[in-house]
C-alpha cells in the first residue's frame, strides 16, 4: 500500500491562530498530534475493519471476512461476530465514561444534601424541585438540602441494576418508549447495561451479530437518558442553569500580562472551584505581587464549555487546539480533570514553564502534577493550586510567548430554559416557525476534532450550509469553539441564514447557530426533541431533526451517536466507526436501524454532501407531517406576540 502524502500546514487547520501556532510547533521542536498521526500511517486495515480481536489468550486473532482466505477466530467467531463484539464494547465505554461523569455530579448532590460540601450549594433550587416534581417525589416542607438529598437518593438507583426504566425515560414520546419496550431495549440501569455488554462480548456468550448490536442500543441509552441527563441536570441544579451571555473564543483570549490558567476535561465540580478561586482578592492581590496585572481563566474542551455557558469564561480551544494553547508560551497552567485529555500535553507542559495538574483519581498522568480534589475540601484545593500557577507566571520566558490573533465574539447560554424563555415560556412560536417553514428543521452538531480531518473544516462547513437552508443549529463541545471562530454565535451571522431562519434570529436577536452546552449536554437535545415531538403529538422519528458528530473520535461519541439514532434522530458521522470489515453491522447501521428506530447512521467526510444528505431526510420528515415547504411567512409576525424575556437587554433573552 502507498503511503499517503504529508499535508501542509495549510491543510491541517481552518484556523489562523491554529496554523501559526503549528509552525512556532515545529520551531520550538514540539511534536503535535499531527506529528504523531503522521508516524502512524498507514493504519492496519484489520484494526480499521474491526477485524482483530484480542479478547482471550487463543489469540490474538486476525479475521479475514470472505472468499478463499477466509479466516474465522480460533474460537469460531466469524467477522460478523467480531466487528459487533469489538463495536459493542467500543460503545460500552463511551457510555461508561458520560456516565461516570454524571456520577461524579451525583455524588457532590448527595454531599451537598448531606452537609459535607460546604464549599458548594444548590444555585438554582427552583430547576431542583421542578425536576422532583418531575419524577414524582414530594418536596412540600423540606428546605434545599433536604430536597437536594431526595433526588440524589433517586438518582442514585438509577445507576444500579433493579430498575425497570431509567427516571428520565418519562421525558420520552409515549411512542418512542414503546417501542423500546417492543425491541427489547428500555434502559433499565447506567452500569447495568455496559456490565451486561461486557458479558454479553465474552467468548462464548452472545454469538448474535444483530442481538449484540441492539444491546449497544440499549447501552446508549442508558448514557443519553441516564448518565448524560443527570450529568446536565445537576450541573444546573449546583452551578446554575446557563442563560445567554457574551465571551470570546480562540487563543487570543490569552492574555500576555496575567496569569493564565486553562482548565480542560469535562466535569464542573473543579472548574467552577478554580474560577472562584482566581477571582479571589486573595489570589489577585498574590498575582499582582508577582508582577501581573491579573489572573486570566479560559477554557478548553467541555470543562471550558461548563465555565462558558454559565460564567461566560473565555474558550481558548477545542480538542486540536490544547498541546497548541500550550504552544504560545503564555500559559501558566493547565488545570485537567478527565476526558479527551492528550497524555502528549505533560511533555509539551515541559517544554516551556507550564504546569500541568491533575485532579481525579481516575485520571493520572505521568509527568503532572497531581492534586486530588474531594467535595469536602474543593475550595482549599483550589486556592493551593492557583497559587502555584501565580508562582509559575514568575518563570514565563516572555520571550517565547506568542499569542497569535485577537479573540472573536459568541454568544452562549442557550439551556432550553432560556430557549423556552426567549420563546415567552411556550414552544408554540417554535412550532409555528417549524409549520411555516420559516424555520424548516432542527440540527445538532456536536463535539470532537480528528486530526484525520482538517481542523474544523467539516464542522463551519456543515453549519453553513444547513443555516443557508434555514435549519436552525444547535452545537455542544468541541464543535463550539468551531462555530464560534466563524462567526456563527453571533445574531448578525443571521446574515449568513436563509430568508426564513434569518427573520426568525432578527426577530428573537439570536444567532442561527445556539450554543447548548458541553457534551454531556446533548442530553439538552434529546430533551428539546422530546417536547417537540410531544407538543406536535408525534415520535421523535416523526420530526424534521438531524443531528452530526462531523470530526467524531472518542468512544463516548460514537454512544452519543448511536443513542440519538436509537432515539429516533438521523445522524450523520464525519467518519466511519470500526466496523467495515462486518457487512451485517454494517447495514444494521446504514439502513437497517431506520427499520428498528425510524433512524440511521449517514457516513460522509464532505461538509457539503453531508448537507445535501440531511436536508434531504429534514425534507422527508416535513412532507410525512404534512409539512410541504410553502413560502415562510414573516418571522416578524410569528414572534411579534411574545412577550420580552424578563432581565432582557439588548439580545432580547435572558442576560
Amino acid at each position: 500500500m502507498a503511503r499517503e502524502a504529508k499535508r501542509e500546514i495549510a491543510q491541517l487547520s481552518e484556523w489562523d491562530d491554529a496554523r501559526i501556532m503549528l509552525e512556532k510547533a515545529a520551531a520550538d521542536g514540539v511534536e503535535t498530534a499531527w506529528d504523531r498521526l503522521e508516524k502512524q500511517k498507514n493504519h492496519c486495515t484489520f484494526c480499521e475493519q474491526g477485524l482483530t480481536c484480542q479478547k482471550c489468550v487463543m489469540g490474538p486473532c486476525r479475521i479475514v471476512a470472505e472468499g478463499a482466505k477466509k479466516k474465522d477466530g480460533v474460537c469460531g467467531a466469524d467477522a460478523d461476530l467480531t466487528v459487533a463484539r469489538n463495536f459493542g464494547r467500543f460503545i460500552a465505554a463511551g457510555a461508561a465514561s458520560h456516565s461516570d461523569h454524571g456520577r461524579d455530579l451525583l455524588e457532590v448532590l448527595a454531599e451537598v444534601g448531606a452537609g459535607t460540601a460546604p464549599d458548594y450549594e444548590v444555585r438554582d433550587e427552583a430547576k431542583l424541585r421542578r425536576i422532583c416534581g418531575e419524577l414524582g417525589l414530594e418536596t412540600d416542607g423540606l428546605d434545599a438540602p433536604a430536597v437536594a438529598a431526595k433526588l440524589a437518593d433517586r438518582l442514585y438507583s438509577d445507576y444500579g441494576f433493579r430498575r425497570e426504566a431509567l427516571s428520565f425515560c418519562v421525558r420520552a414520546p409515549k411512542a418512542r418508549l414503546d417501542l423500546w419496550h417492543a425491541l427489547g431495549v428500555t434502559p433499565r440501569g447506567i452500569d447495568r447495561e455496559p456490565v451486561e455488554m461486557l458479558h454479553r462480548t465474552h467468548m462464548g456468550v452472545d454469538c448474535d451479530p444483530a442481538s449484540i448490536c441492539l444491546h449497544a442500543a440499549r447501552t446508549a441509552l442508558a448514557d443519553g437518558w441516564g448518565g448524560s441527563m443527570i450529568g446536565t441536570e445537576l450541573s444546573d441544579i449546583l452551578f446554575g442553569t446557563p442563560k445567554p451571555v457574551r465571551s470570546t473564543a480562540n487563543l487570543g483570549v490569552l492574555k500576555a500580562d496575567q496569569v493564565n490558567i486553562l482548565v480542560h476535561g469535562h466535569s464542573p465540580v473543579v472548574s467552577e472551584m478554580i474560577l472562584a478561586a482566581a477571582r479571589s482578592p486573595e489570589m489577585l492581590a498574590k498575582a499582582r505581587e508577582a508582577g501581573a496585572t491579573g489572573i486570566n481563566v479560559a477554557g478548553l474542551c467541555c470543562t471550558g464549555n461548563e465555565l462558558l455557558m454559565r460564567q461566560g469564561v473565555p474558550m481558548a480551544g477545542n480538542h486540536l487546539m490544547t498541546e497548541l494553547s500550550l504552544v504560545t508560551g503564555a500559559v501558566e497552567m493547565v488545570v485537567a480533570d478527565y476526558q479527551c485529555i492528550m497524555p502528549s500535553l505533560t511533555t509539551v507542559a515541559a517544554c516551556y514553564h507550564t504546569q500541568f495538574v491533575s485532579t481525579s483519581d481516575k485520571a493520572k498522568f505521568p509527568g503532572g502534577l497531581h492534586v486530588p480534589f474531594h467535595p469536602s475540601t474543593a475550595k482549599k484545593q483550589a486556592m493551593d493550586v492557583v497559587g502555584m500557577a501565580v508562582e509559575a507566571f514568575t518563570r514565563r520566558d516572555q520571550t517565547r510567548v506568542h499569542i497569535p490573533v485577537e479573540p472573536v465574539e459568541i454568544m452562549t447560554g442557550f439551556s432550553n430554559e432560556a430557549i423556552l424563555e426567549a420563546l415567552g415560556g411556550t414552544l408554540d412560536p417554535l412550532l409555528d416557525a417549524v409549520k411555516s417553514g420559516a424555520v424548516r428543521g432542527l440540527a445538532g452538531i456536536v463535539g470532537c476534532n480528528n486530526p484525520k480531518l482538517k481542523h474544523d473544516h467539516v464542522h463551519v462547513n456543515l453549519a453553513r450550509e444547513l443555516i443557508k437552508r434555514d435549519v436552525l443549529v444547535v452545537v455542544t463541545g468541541c464543535a463550539t469553539v468551531a462555530m464560534g471562530k466563524a462567526g456563527l454565535l453571533m445574531p448578525d451571522a443571521a446574515d449568513m441564514a436563509g430568508p426564513g431562519l434569518s427573520k426568525v434570529c432578527r426577530a428573537l436577536n439570536i444567532p442561527p447557530v445556539l450554543h447548548v452546552g458541553s457534551c454531556v449536554d446533548n442530553s439538552r437535545i434529546l430533551q428539546l426533541a422530546a417536547l417537540v415531538a410531544n407538543a406536535l403529538g408525534v415520535d421523535i422519528s416523526q420530526l424534521p431533526v438531524v443531528a452530526s458528530a462531523p470530526e467524531w473520535y472518542a468512544e463516548k461519541a460514537a454512544a452519543i451517536g448511536l443513542y440519538a439514532v436509537a432515539s429516533g434522530i438521523q445522524t450523520h458521522l464525519g467518519l466511519p466507526p470500526n466496523i467495515l470489515g462486518s457487512t451485517v453491522v454494517t447495514e444494521l447501521a446504514t439502513k437497517g436501524m431506520t427499520d428498528l428506530f425510524g433512524a440511521c447512521f449517514v457516513v460522509e467526510s464532505d461538509p457539503f454532501k453531508a448537507a445535501e444528505l440531511l436536508d434531504a431526510h429534514i425534507a422527508s420528515r416535513r412532507i410525512g407531517l404534512g409539512l410541504y415547504e410553502p413560502e415562510p411567512s414573516p418571522a416578524e409576525d410569528l414572534f411579534e406576540a411574545v412577550p420580552p424575556a424578563s432581565g432582557s437587554v439588548e439580545t432580547g433573552l435572558t442576560a
